[in-house]
Protein backbone atom coordinates (compact mmCIF):
# COMPACT_ATOMS: atom_id res chain seq x y z
CA UNK A 1 0.00 0.00 0.00
CA UNK A 2 1.10 3.52 -0.94
CA UNK A 3 0.59 4.86 2.80
CA UNK A 4 -1.16 8.33 2.66
CA UNK A 5 1.12 11.38 3.88
CA UNK A 6 -2.09 11.96 5.99
CA UNK A 7 -1.25 8.69 7.92
CA UNK A 8 2.58 8.99 8.45
CA UNK A 9 3.45 8.44 4.69
CA UNK A 10 5.55 10.82 2.17
CA UNK A 11 3.70 13.35 0.19
CA UNK A 12 3.42 13.70 -3.23
CA UNK A 13 4.45 17.00 -3.22
CA UNK A 14 7.01 18.31 -0.33
CA UNK A 15 5.99 21.11 1.76
CA UNK A 16 8.83 23.64 0.41
CA UNK A 17 7.08 23.17 -3.36
CA UNK A 18 3.85 24.76 -2.62
CA UNK A 19 1.44 25.07 -5.73
CA UNK A 20 1.21 28.39 -7.14
CA UNK A 21 -1.02 30.18 -5.20
CA UNK A 22 -3.74 33.10 -5.88
CA UNK A 23 -2.50 34.53 -2.46
CA UNK A 24 1.02 34.66 -3.60
CA UNK A 25 2.94 36.34 -6.74
CA UNK A 26 3.42 32.48 -8.13
CA UNK A 27 -0.43 32.18 -8.42
CA UNK A 28 -1.08 35.87 -9.97
CA UNK A 29 -0.29 37.33 -13.01
CA UNK A 30 0.73 40.89 -11.39
CA UNK A 31 3.61 42.67 -13.05
CA UNK A 32 5.17 45.12 -14.67
CA UNK A 33 2.10 46.45 -16.71
CA UNK A 34 0.18 46.81 -13.36
CA UNK A 35 3.17 49.28 -12.21
CA UNK A 36 3.10 51.38 -14.38
CA UNK A 37 -0.65 51.23 -14.44
CA UNK A 38 -0.84 52.69 -11.16
CA UNK A 39 2.06 55.04 -11.23
CA UNK A 40 0.37 56.55 -13.81
CA UNK A 41 -2.56 57.28 -12.17
CA UNK A 42 -0.50 58.16 -9.42
CA UNK A 43 1.34 60.78 -11.40
CA UNK A 44 -1.99 62.37 -13.17
CA UNK A 45 -2.87 63.66 -9.52
CA UNK A 46 -6.49 61.70 -10.34
CA UNK A 47 -7.44 58.94 -8.17
CA UNK A 48 -11.43 59.39 -8.41
CA UNK A 49 -12.98 57.28 -10.71
CA UNK A 50 -16.01 60.42 -11.22
CA UNK A 51 -13.58 62.27 -13.19
CA UNK A 52 -11.12 60.16 -14.12
CA UNK A 53 -10.38 58.54 -17.60
CA UNK A 54 -9.37 54.85 -16.42
CA UNK A 55 -12.87 53.80 -15.57
CA UNK A 56 -14.81 55.28 -18.33
CA UNK A 57 -12.04 52.79 -20.20
CA UNK A 58 -12.47 49.92 -18.15
CA UNK A 59 -16.31 49.66 -18.91
CA UNK A 60 -15.52 50.38 -22.71
CA UNK A 61 -13.03 47.89 -22.79
CA UNK A 62 -15.14 45.22 -20.80
CA UNK A 63 -18.03 45.59 -22.38
CA UNK A 64 -16.53 44.95 -25.92
CA UNK A 65 -14.33 41.95 -24.57
CA UNK A 66 -17.75 40.03 -23.05
CA UNK A 67 -19.76 40.82 -26.13
CA UNK A 68 -22.10 43.10 -23.73
CA UNK A 69 -23.35 46.87 -24.64
CA UNK A 70 -22.80 48.61 -21.43
CA UNK A 71 -20.87 47.78 -18.81
CA UNK A 72 -20.84 49.68 -14.95
CA UNK A 73 -17.89 49.48 -12.39
CA UNK A 74 -18.16 49.29 -9.16
CA UNK A 75 -16.82 48.40 -5.78
CA UNK A 76 -17.09 44.83 -5.50
CA UNK A 77 -18.67 41.62 -6.75
CA UNK A 78 -21.12 41.31 -3.82
CA UNK A 79 -21.53 45.49 -5.04
CA UNK A 80 -22.06 44.11 -8.56
CA UNK A 81 -25.11 41.81 -7.30
CA UNK A 82 -26.45 44.59 -5.36
CA UNK A 83 -26.24 47.14 -8.25
CA UNK A 84 -28.18 44.20 -10.20
CA UNK A 85 -30.54 43.61 -7.68
CA UNK A 86 -31.42 47.22 -7.05
CA UNK A 87 -32.36 47.94 -10.44
CA UNK A 88 -34.46 44.84 -10.34
CA UNK A 89 -36.56 47.05 -8.46
CA UNK A 90 -38.18 44.57 -5.62
CA UNK A 91 -40.74 45.73 -3.25
CA UNK A 92 -40.45 44.70 0.38
CA UNK A 93 -41.02 41.22 0.62
CA UNK A 94 -41.16 40.51 -3.23
CA UNK A 95 -38.90 36.83 -3.94
CA UNK A 96 -35.69 36.62 -6.05
CA UNK A 97 -34.79 32.95 -6.49
CA UNK A 98 -30.61 31.97 -5.56
CA UNK A 99 -28.63 28.98 -5.20
CA UNK A 100 -27.75 27.34 -1.84
CA UNK A 101 -24.27 26.56 -3.52
CA UNK A 102 -22.20 30.38 -3.88
CA UNK A 103 -20.86 32.81 -1.69
CA UNK A 104 -23.02 34.81 0.08
CA UNK A 105 -22.23 37.58 -1.45
CA UNK A 106 -24.78 36.17 -4.20
CA UNK A 107 -27.76 36.33 -1.66
CA UNK A 108 -26.83 39.53 0.76
CA UNK A 109 -27.87 42.19 -1.50
CA UNK A 110 -31.44 40.35 -1.95
CA UNK A 111 -31.83 40.87 1.87
CA UNK A 112 -30.26 44.16 1.58
CA UNK A 113 -32.88 45.34 -0.82
CA UNK A 114 -35.81 43.80 1.14
CA UNK A 115 -36.56 41.40 -0.73
CA UNK A 116 -36.87 37.49 0.73
CA UNK A 117 -34.20 34.72 -0.94
CA UNK A 118 -35.68 31.71 -2.11
CA UNK A 119 -33.50 28.95 -2.89
CA UNK A 120 -33.81 26.37 -5.72
CA UNK A 121 -31.97 23.19 -6.05
CA UNK A 122 -29.01 22.59 -8.29
CA UNK A 123 -27.89 19.86 -10.99
CA UNK A 124 -25.87 17.01 -9.51
CA UNK A 125 -23.53 17.01 -12.09
CA UNK A 126 -22.26 21.05 -11.48
CA UNK A 127 -24.24 22.36 -8.83
CA UNK A 128 -25.47 25.21 -10.86
CA UNK A 129 -29.20 26.11 -10.51
CA UNK A 130 -31.55 23.56 -12.06
CA UNK A 131 -34.12 24.62 -14.15
CA UNK A 132 -36.81 22.32 -13.45
CA UNK A 133 -36.37 23.74 -9.88
CA UNK A 134 -36.47 27.42 -10.52
CA UNK A 135 -39.45 27.14 -12.65
CA UNK A 136 -41.67 24.91 -9.83
CA UNK A 137 -40.65 28.54 -7.29
CA UNK A 138 -41.79 30.87 -9.45
CA UNK A 139 -44.73 32.63 -8.01
CA UNK A 140 -46.77 35.90 -7.77
CA UNK A 141 -44.09 37.70 -5.78
CA UNK A 142 -40.92 36.55 -8.08
CA UNK A 143 -38.65 39.40 -9.83
CA UNK A 144 -35.44 37.73 -10.28
CA UNK A 145 -33.63 34.37 -10.80
CA UNK A 146 -30.04 34.40 -9.54
CA UNK A 147 -27.94 32.20 -11.19
CA UNK A 148 -24.74 31.59 -10.33
CA UNK A 149 -22.03 30.16 -13.06
CA UNK A 150 -20.11 28.25 -10.19
CA UNK A 151 -16.56 26.69 -10.61
CA UNK A 152 -16.04 28.10 -14.10
CA UNK A 153 -18.77 26.11 -15.41
CA UNK A 154 -21.89 28.08 -17.14
CA UNK A 155 -25.28 27.18 -15.78
CA UNK A 156 -27.98 26.48 -17.89
CA UNK A 157 -29.05 30.19 -18.28
CA UNK A 158 -30.89 29.82 -21.67
CA UNK A 159 -32.89 27.64 -20.96
CA UNK A 160 -33.13 29.61 -17.29
CA UNK A 161 -33.88 32.59 -19.42
CA UNK A 162 -36.44 31.39 -21.20
CA UNK A 163 -38.52 30.59 -17.90
CA UNK A 164 -37.54 33.88 -16.70
CA UNK A 165 -39.23 35.74 -20.00
CA UNK A 166 -42.37 33.60 -19.83
CA UNK A 167 -42.87 34.45 -16.27
CA UNK A 168 -41.83 38.31 -16.40
CA UNK A 169 -39.47 38.55 -14.38
CA UNK A 170 -35.26 39.04 -14.85
CA UNK A 171 -32.57 36.65 -14.87
CA UNK A 172 -29.56 38.13 -13.15
CA UNK A 173 -25.74 36.02 -13.85
CA UNK A 174 -23.13 36.00 -11.49
CA UNK A 175 -20.25 35.24 -13.22
CA UNK A 176 -17.24 35.28 -10.57
CA UNK A 177 -16.81 32.43 -11.40
CA UNK A 178 -16.43 32.12 -14.74
CA UNK A 179 -15.00 34.63 -17.20
CA UNK A 180 -15.14 34.33 -20.77
CA UNK A 181 -17.11 30.83 -20.53
CA UNK A 182 -19.22 30.36 -23.41
CA UNK A 183 -22.93 28.93 -22.46
CA UNK A 184 -23.62 26.78 -25.32
CA UNK A 185 -21.33 23.52 -25.54
CA UNK A 186 -19.04 22.92 -28.30
CA UNK A 187 -20.12 26.93 -29.44
CA UNK A 188 -16.51 28.53 -29.86
CA UNK A 189 -18.89 31.52 -31.04
CA UNK A 190 -21.68 30.71 -28.73
CA UNK A 191 -22.28 34.30 -26.26
CA UNK A 192 -20.48 34.29 -23.82
CA UNK A 193 -21.80 34.47 -19.35
CA UNK A 194 -23.36 37.77 -18.71
CA UNK A 195 -24.81 38.24 -21.61
CA UNK A 196 -27.78 35.70 -21.59
CA UNK A 197 -29.21 37.52 -18.55
CA UNK A 198 -30.50 40.92 -18.59
CA UNK A 199 -27.61 41.51 -16.33
CA UNK A 200 -24.31 39.97 -15.86
CA UNK A 201 -22.16 40.77 -12.59
CA UNK A 202 -18.41 39.83 -12.53
CA UNK A 203 -15.69 39.90 -9.31
CA UNK A 204 -12.34 41.51 -9.27
CA UNK A 205 -11.11 39.61 -5.52
CA UNK A 206 -7.99 38.25 -5.06
CA UNK A 207 -9.17 34.76 -5.67
CA UNK A 208 -10.77 35.75 -9.04
CA UNK A 209 -9.32 34.77 -12.73
CA UNK A 210 -7.99 38.08 -12.98
CA UNK A 211 -8.17 40.97 -9.86
CA UNK A 212 -7.79 44.13 -8.41
CA UNK A 213 -8.20 43.00 -4.89
CA UNK A 214 -11.77 43.86 -4.80
CA UNK A 215 -13.70 45.35 -7.63
CA UNK A 216 -16.60 44.59 -9.51
CA UNK A 217 -18.40 44.64 -13.03
CA UNK A 218 -22.02 44.02 -14.41
CA UNK A 219 -22.90 44.46 -17.88
CA UNK A 220 -26.59 44.88 -19.21
CA UNK A 221 -27.41 45.27 -23.21
CA UNK A 222 -30.32 47.79 -21.77
CA UNK A 223 -29.11 51.31 -21.42
CA UNK A 224 -31.56 52.04 -19.04
CA UNK A 225 -30.74 49.54 -16.55
CA UNK A 226 -26.82 50.72 -17.23
CA UNK A 227 -27.80 54.16 -16.36
CA UNK A 228 -29.73 53.42 -13.05
CA UNK A 229 -27.07 51.05 -11.87
CA UNK A 230 -24.49 53.94 -12.20
CA UNK A 231 -26.81 56.35 -10.18
CA UNK A 232 -26.92 53.62 -7.45
CA UNK A 233 -23.33 53.46 -7.52
CA UNK A 234 -23.24 57.14 -6.54
CA UNK A 235 -26.12 57.97 -3.98
CA UNK A 236 -28.74 58.24 -6.61
CA UNK A 237 -26.81 61.48 -8.35
CA UNK A 238 -27.61 61.94 -11.88
CA UNK A 239 -24.58 63.50 -12.93
CA UNK A 240 -25.13 63.53 -16.33
CA UNK A 241 -27.41 66.15 -16.33
CA UNK A 242 -25.44 68.21 -14.29
CA UNK A 243 -27.40 69.05 -11.42
CA UNK A 244 -26.38 67.96 -7.71
CA UNK A 245 -29.25 66.42 -6.54
CA UNK A 246 -30.01 62.59 -5.15
CA UNK A 247 -32.76 60.90 -7.31
CA UNK A 248 -33.39 57.44 -5.03
CA UNK A 249 -31.98 56.23 -2.54
CA UNK A 250 -28.66 54.46 -3.19
CA UNK A 251 -24.93 53.85 -1.66
CA UNK A 252 -21.51 54.97 -2.86
CA UNK A 253 -20.53 51.56 -4.90
CA UNK A 254 -17.38 53.68 -6.40
CA UNK A 255 -14.57 52.16 -8.39
CA UNK A 256 -11.40 54.61 -8.33
CA UNK A 257 -8.93 54.72 -10.83
CA UNK A 258 -6.23 52.87 -9.08
CA UNK A 259 -8.33 50.27 -9.04
CA UNK A 260 -9.77 50.30 -13.35
CA UNK A 261 -6.08 50.93 -14.41
CA UNK A 262 -5.04 47.49 -12.82
CA UNK A 263 -8.16 46.12 -14.09
CA UNK A 264 -7.34 47.26 -17.24
CA UNK A 265 -3.92 45.49 -17.25
CA UNK A 266 -5.49 42.15 -15.77
CA UNK A 267 -8.37 42.63 -18.66
CA UNK A 268 -5.76 42.44 -21.09
CA UNK A 269 -4.37 39.03 -20.15
CA UNK A 270 -7.87 37.44 -19.33
CA UNK A 271 -7.89 35.40 -22.65
CA UNK A 272 -4.45 33.47 -21.98
CA UNK A 273 -4.89 33.06 -18.07
CA UNK A 274 -8.37 31.07 -19.27
CA UNK A 275 -6.73 29.03 -21.77
CA UNK A 276 -3.75 28.26 -19.64
CA UNK A 277 -6.20 27.43 -17.14
CA UNK A 278 -8.60 25.17 -19.92
CA UNK A 279 -5.26 23.57 -21.05
CA UNK A 280 -3.86 22.21 -17.45
CA UNK A 281 -7.60 21.01 -16.63
CA UNK A 282 -7.69 19.04 -19.89
CA UNK A 283 -4.61 17.54 -18.93
CA UNK A 284 -5.82 16.41 -15.67
CA UNK A 285 -8.99 15.45 -16.50
CA UNK A 286 -7.70 12.78 -19.27
CA UNK A 287 -5.25 11.34 -17.12
CA UNK A 288 -7.49 11.08 -14.57
CA UNK A 289 -10.27 9.77 -16.33
CA UNK A 290 -11.27 6.05 -15.83
CA UNK A 291 -10.93 6.49 -11.60
CA UNK A 292 -14.08 3.88 -10.39
CA UNK A 293 -16.37 6.28 -8.44
CA UNK A 294 -15.03 9.71 -9.22
CA UNK A 295 -16.76 12.21 -11.64
CA UNK A 296 -14.42 14.64 -12.92
CA UNK A 297 -15.38 18.24 -14.32
CA UNK A 298 -17.80 18.37 -16.82
CA UNK A 299 -16.91 20.42 -19.67
CA UNK A 300 -18.20 20.72 -23.11
CA UNK A 301 -15.61 23.48 -24.09
CA UNK A 302 -17.18 25.48 -21.88
CA UNK A 303 -15.29 25.56 -18.77
CA UNK A 304 -13.17 27.80 -17.26
CA UNK A 305 -12.10 26.18 -14.07
CA UNK A 306 -12.26 28.91 -11.33
CA UNK A 307 -11.66 25.55 -9.17
CA UNK A 308 -11.16 22.07 -10.01
CA UNK A 309 -14.54 19.96 -8.34
CA UNK A 310 -14.27 16.42 -8.34
CA UNK A 311 -17.10 14.51 -7.42
CA UNK A 312 -16.15 11.21 -5.55
CA UNK A 313 -19.12 8.42 -4.72
CA UNK A 314 -19.66 6.39 -1.91
CA UNK A 315 -18.46 8.58 0.74
CA UNK A 316 -19.83 9.85 4.07
CA UNK A 317 -19.27 13.69 5.43
CA UNK A 318 -16.64 12.49 7.57
CA UNK A 319 -14.94 10.80 4.77
CA UNK A 320 -15.11 13.78 2.46
CA UNK A 321 -13.60 15.61 4.85
CA UNK A 322 -10.90 12.80 5.14
CA UNK A 323 -10.36 12.69 1.57
CA UNK A 324 -10.06 16.68 0.70
CA UNK A 325 -7.61 16.66 4.32
CA UNK A 326 -5.29 13.74 2.75
CA UNK A 327 -5.15 15.70 -0.72
CA UNK A 328 -4.10 18.71 1.27
CA UNK A 329 -1.03 16.75 3.33
CA UNK A 330 -0.29 15.23 -0.29
CA UNK A 331 0.79 18.96 -0.99
CA UNK A 332 -2.93 19.75 -3.26
CA UNK A 333 -4.95 22.31 -0.96
CA UNK A 334 -8.28 20.89 -0.95
CA UNK A 335 -11.55 22.11 0.62
CA UNK A 336 -14.35 19.38 1.59
CA UNK A 337 -17.77 20.09 0.49
CA UNK A 338 -16.65 24.41 -0.66
CA UNK A 339 -19.10 25.58 1.76
CA UNK A 340 -19.53 24.36 5.67
CA UNK A 341 -23.84 24.26 4.51
CA UNK A 342 -26.19 25.22 2.12
CA UNK A 343 -26.27 29.27 2.18
CA UNK A 344 -30.19 28.80 3.74
CA UNK A 345 -28.82 27.06 6.60
CA UNK A 346 -26.10 29.76 7.53
CA UNK A 347 -27.13 31.78 10.85
CA UNK A 348 -28.00 35.03 9.02
CA UNK A 349 -30.73 33.84 7.14
CA UNK A 350 -32.05 30.44 9.14
CA UNK A 351 -31.97 32.67 12.38
CA UNK A 352 -32.87 35.93 10.38
CA UNK A 353 -30.19 37.68 11.66
CA UNK A 354 -31.54 41.35 9.77
CA UNK A 355 -31.90 44.81 10.79
CA UNK A 356 -31.56 44.62 14.51
CA UNK A 357 -34.43 42.79 16.11
CA UNK A 358 -37.05 42.68 13.09
CA UNK A 359 -35.79 40.12 11.12
CA UNK A 360 -37.33 42.00 8.20
CA UNK A 361 -37.98 40.63 5.55
CA UNK A 362 -37.01 36.82 6.50
CA UNK A 363 -39.01 36.29 9.49
CA UNK A 364 -42.93 35.27 9.04
CA UNK A 365 -42.18 35.18 5.30
CA UNK A 366 -39.43 32.30 5.00
CA UNK A 367 -38.34 29.31 6.71
CA UNK A 368 -35.06 27.32 5.51
CA UNK A 369 -35.10 23.63 6.86
CA UNK A 370 -32.97 21.04 6.80
CA UNK A 371 -33.39 18.94 3.58
CA UNK A 372 -34.61 22.30 1.59
CA UNK A 373 -32.65 20.98 -2.00
CA UNK A 374 -31.46 17.80 -1.28
CA UNK A 375 -29.10 17.37 -4.18
CA UNK A 376 -27.24 20.33 -2.80
CA UNK A 377 -26.75 19.00 0.60
CA UNK A 378 -25.61 15.55 -1.27
CA UNK A 379 -22.79 17.63 -2.79
CA UNK A 380 -22.36 19.67 0.21
CA UNK A 381 -22.14 16.71 2.68
CA UNK A 382 -21.31 13.45 0.78
CA UNK A 383 -19.86 13.94 -2.64
CA UNK A 384 -17.90 17.30 -3.77
CA UNK A 385 -14.26 18.05 -3.13
CA UNK A 386 -12.42 21.32 -4.84
CA UNK A 387 -9.19 21.54 -5.40
CA UNK A 388 -7.92 25.50 -6.19
CA UNK A 389 -7.07 25.85 -9.58
CA UNK A 390 -4.37 28.07 -11.59
CA UNK A 391 -2.98 29.68 -14.84
CA UNK A 392 0.60 29.04 -13.78
CA UNK A 393 0.36 25.32 -13.03
CA UNK A 394 3.44 24.22 -15.06
CA UNK A 395 3.28 20.30 -16.37
CA UNK A 396 5.01 19.24 -13.30
CA UNK A 397 3.00 20.70 -11.50
CA UNK A 398 -0.17 19.10 -12.98
CA UNK A 399 1.67 15.85 -12.65
CA UNK A 400 1.95 15.80 -8.70
CA UNK A 401 -1.70 16.93 -8.63
CA UNK A 402 -3.01 14.12 -10.66
CA UNK A 403 -0.92 11.86 -9.05
CA UNK A 404 -2.42 12.79 -5.45
CA UNK A 405 -5.92 13.03 -6.34
CA UNK A 406 -5.11 9.15 -7.77
CA UNK A 407 -3.17 7.75 -4.83
CA UNK A 408 -6.08 9.09 -2.22
CA UNK A 409 -8.67 8.24 -3.78
CA UNK A 410 -6.89 4.62 -3.95
CA UNK A 411 -7.16 4.58 -0.35
CA UNK A 412 -10.29 6.45 0.88
CA UNK A 413 -12.78 5.37 -1.15
CA UNK A 414 -14.42 2.59 0.36
CA UNK A 415 -13.92 -0.89 -0.86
Amino acid sequence: MDVLAIDGGSPVRPAGRPLPAVTEPTGRTLGAEEEAAVLRVLRSGMLSGVWGSEVPALTTEFAQLVGARHAVACTSGTAALHLAVAVVDPDPGDEIIVPPISDMGTVAPVIAQNAVPVFADVEPGTGNLDPSSVAALIGPRTRAVIAVHLFGKPAAVEELRAITDRAGITLIEDCAQAYLARVRPHDPDGPLVGTVGQLGCFSLQQYKHITTGDGGLVTTDDPELARRMRRFADKGWPRESGERAYLSFALNYRMTELVAAVAREQLRKLPGVVARRRACAADATKRLAGLDGLTLPPDDGDHVYWYYPLLVDGLSRSGMARYAAALTAEGVPSVAGYLSRPLYAEPVLREARTYGSSGFPLRGRATYPDGLCPVAEDLLYRRLVVVPWNENYTAADVDDIVAAIAKVHAEVMPS
